[in-house]
């Protein structure tokens, strides 16, 4: 008798992976929503990096299957497909070069995860509370898992960057540290209920420990054997990491050329707008640094969360029903503050499956309590609405129409940012960025964007800055120079650029994706604007853009263009 058994469709095998992998790293469960994950901590050890891997390659095996059945070439099954065999193609690349035994940084590692995780976990009722404290206690055994991962690199001649290092470590001694003396997971778990307060004490205690004892190996043995490593990766390894976080083999020298065709556009555009903020001004920069003094301001950390919430607010009652048509699930969004020991740049994170956690907002406030308007108004159209929110909650509204692989865990870094950007680009379209404060804010963190395509590309890749440049014409770039570029380019502080370079260094080609991706946002309306011509429709583009879950740069701009 024959077999009639039908190989799965490509979104079975998506969403199965996505159940092995939750198995295998809980802290994906937890940002999915799972409850069964709360009480864990993924295994950063080799081995538990190879699991994964395995778990990857067994993955495309079946994918391989489910690509010769029936229906496997629908739209959504195609599109499926493509993201699936991409994203495990690039994460298997990244991991056979043994990536993951130098994973140091100040945003992006394994110790950034546990902490973050926290953060996220549901910590409502007194039986969440004591999954957290079995999570506590779980946090010595998965640094542990990483300072292994880390001393096989050692081992193997694979060093992290030594800038990335120095900052990192002293991440760990604020964590250890903590504001009152007290580590940074004793004061997450002080929140606990009454009557868990000794094991969770207990819990936070053997936690804290553990990220003092990571704090001294980083110190004593980690450092001083990365010591004289490049904080550079070469054009090999440049070129791996950018297909992982932009899905696509990008041509490196056009993308740096076109970063700098952007940065004189741009600077071209912060002048005639600078002009209206302070006549006569030296620099767009000149004028900045007087709105940082004069300029319309915030006073107080929860004086600006409530006004970031209310931009929100404001910002979905205005395009819900005109540009975007936001089921009521999507239009909550919370602005909180970010705990202390983060990176520079504001965040945000996504809502979880069931959206009983909503997607949330995170503002570094680096011990500020004054916050000027100017470099907030764009930012937060970046990382709330229309950007990064709109899209992860749209894709997790509709997960269930594509697959939670889309929806989640295949998110492309470039398709992300690039929506993000694109949703600054769109407010200034529609008129919201017409206070010259505001514009110039915006095309200030333009710039900004502009800026890492250049130095980024460039300092990696050891690239000569062109003859047109108003900065160091003819030299080639080091992380120094690209430092002092930002700086002078920027109306960032000295300890936010200085944040920001660490940052490329220690995740080199995620920086560029902002710029590539809102390029091909841009491509892909265009096309689709040129298909259908005066019927064009803005807000169901938008929406059915918005519903095809995630893509790479290599299939974004295709899928874009045929809606």
């Amino acid at each position: 008798m024959s077999d009639t058994t039908l190989p799965p469709l490509p979104r079975e095998v998506a969403d199965a992976y996505v159940d092995e992998l939750v198995a295998l790293d809980p802290a994906t469960g937890t940002y999915l929503g799972v409850a069964e994950s709360s009480s864990a901590l993924p295994d950063y050890s080799p081995e538990g990096q190879e699991e994964v891997a395995a778990l990857a390659r067994r993955t495309l095996v079946r994918l391989d299957a489910a690509e010769r059945g029936a229906g496997a070439d629908r739209g959504v099954e195609r599109r499926c497909a493509r993201l699936l065999r991409e994203r495990l193609g690039a994460e298997l690349a990244v991991h056979e070069a043994q990536e993951g035994l130098r994973a140091v940084s100040n945003l992006h590692s394994p110790a950034h995860t546990v902490r973050q995780v926290f953060t996220l976990t549901p910590a409502g009722t007194e039986e969440e509370w004591a999954a957290l404290a079995e999570r506590l206690r779980a946090v010595p055994e998965a640094l542990a898992g990483y300072r292994a991962s880390l001393a096989l690199g050692l081992e193997r001649g694979l060093p992290g960057g030594p800038r990335a290092t120095a900052t990192f470590l002293g991440q760990l001694a604020e964590w250890a540290r903590g504001a009152d003396g007290r580590g940074w997971f004793e004061e997450f778990a002080a929140a606990g209920p009454d009557a868990l307060r000794a094991e969770l004490d207990d819990a936070s205690r053997t936690a804290t420990a553990a990220v003092g004892a990571l704090h001294d190996w980083i110190r004593d043995v980690y450092a001083p054997g990365v010591a004289g490593a490049p904080d550079t990766v070469g054009r090999e390894r440049y070129a791996r990491w950018v297909r992982y976080f932009n899905g696509t083999d990008t041509d490196l020298d056009e993308a740096y050329a076109y970063g700098w065709s952007e940065f004189h556009r741009l600077l071209g555009e912060m002048r005639t707008e600078a002009e209206k903020v302070l006549p006569g001004a030296r620099t767009p920069w000149a004028a900045l640094a007087h709105l940082d003094r004069h300029g319309r301001h915030i006073e107080g950390e929860e004086a600006v969360r409530e006004w970031l919430q209310g931009l929100m607010d404001e910002a979905i009652e205005a395009l819900d029903g005109t540009h975007f048509a936001l089921a009521p699930r999507v239009r909550r969004v919370e602005s909180r503050l970010a705990p202390p020991g983060s990176a520079a740049a504001p965040y945000y994170t996504a809502p979880s499956e069931d959206f009983s956690r909503p997607g949330r907002t995170w503002l570094p406030t680096l011990g500020q309590t004054r916050f000027p308007v100017y470099d907030l108004v764009s930012t937060w159209y970046h990382e709330g609405v229309p950007g990064h929110h709109l899209q992860l909650a749209q894709w997790t509204h509709v997960a269930g129409e594509l697959s939670r692989y889309q929806a989640s865990v295949g998110g492309v870094s470039a398709n992300l940012e690039g929506w993000a950007l694109y949703a600054e680009r769109l407010m200034d379209e529609l008129g919201f960025l017409g206070d010259p404060e505001h514009r110039l804010g915006y095309l200030d963190a333009q710039m900004m964007r502009a800026v890492r395509v250049v130095i980024d590309i460039g300092m990696h890749l050891g690239l000569r800055i062109p003859g047109d440049s108003p900065f160091a014409p003819g030299e080639r770039w080091t992380p120094a120079l690209a430092q002092e570029f930002f700086g002078a380019h920027s109306s960032r502080p000295a300890d936010f650029v200085e944040s920001e370079l660490t940052r490329y260094l220690s995740m080199p080609g995620q920086a560029i994706g902002y710029k590539l991706g809102e390029r091909a946002w841009l491509t892909g309306r265009d096309r689709a604007r040129a298909r259908h011509g005066a019927a064009f429709d803005a807000r169901s583009w938008h929406m059915a853009a918005l519903s095809q879950g995630s893509l790479g740069l290599d299939d974004l701009v295709e899928e874009l263009a045929r809606l």
